[in-house]
């Protein structure tokens, strides 16, 4: 369990996450500020709703990203080339404006003597996008993460998004698109390796 976990521990009813009245409260004051009427009929649920979503935007606060990668396998019939998992999309928010930061990440690494499921690299993405993010920190996290669990020769993560804060409001420039990488072992140390993830993932 992450050491950030939310102060509020939440209860289900039928179904759905209770928001405590202090989280409503606080989406109720914002209303106002931006100008609305949090009491007429189109808002009258959205404080709930919107501390439902928030709690689901933010579960990777609840998560150890590292433990989707506890099951590795060995029988791998001597492969020990790259393993690349491209374009993975996901969703996070900017810790600046709380804007919604919308791309994809192609993941990669080198195996040395054992790999992990597929699905379990995209997992490791999603549990550090769903929490409060910048982008290069995404990246690092995302890249070092799969580093001390696989303990591979090399890992390689890319990430490409657009921004909301950048988009909807301040300079208003939609279509931007940020790219961020970080390399670890064989792909930062060895030109060749570098040049071949990087192709592989469409960057070269």
């Amino acid at each position: 369990m992450n050491s950030l976990v939310h102060d509020f521990e939440p209860a289900v009813e039928n179904g759905k996450v209770v928001v405590p009245p202090q989280v409503q409260e606080a989406v109720r004051t914002l209303l106002r500020w931006a100008g609305e009427d949090p009491d007429r009929e189109g808002l009258r649920d959205t404080p709930a709703r919107v501390g439902r979503a928030w709690r689901e935007y933010c579960a990777g606060y609840c998560e150890d990203p590292g433990l989707h990668l506890s099951r590795t396998f060995e029988e791998v019939g001597g492969y020990d080339e790259i393993v690349l998992l491209r374009d993975i999309p996901f969703q996070s928010h900017c810790e600046h404006h709380l804007a919604p930061i919308v791309g994809k990440a192609s993941i990669a690494y080198l195996p040395r003597n054992r790999v992990v499921g597929i699905s379990k690299l995209a997992r490791v993405l999603h549990g550090f996008a769903e929490r409060l993010q910048v982008q290069e920190r995404l990246t690092s996290q995302v890249a070092q993460c799969i580093w001390d669990n696989l303990q591979p020769q090399g890992v390689a993560v890319v990430i490409e998004a657009q921004h909301g804060c950048m988009t909807g409001r301040g300079v208003k420039t939609p279509g931007v698109a940020m790219v961020t990488s970080r390399l670890l072992g064989s792909f930062l140390d060895h030109s060749s390796s570098r040049k071949e993830v990087l192709a592989l993932m469409g960057r070269s």
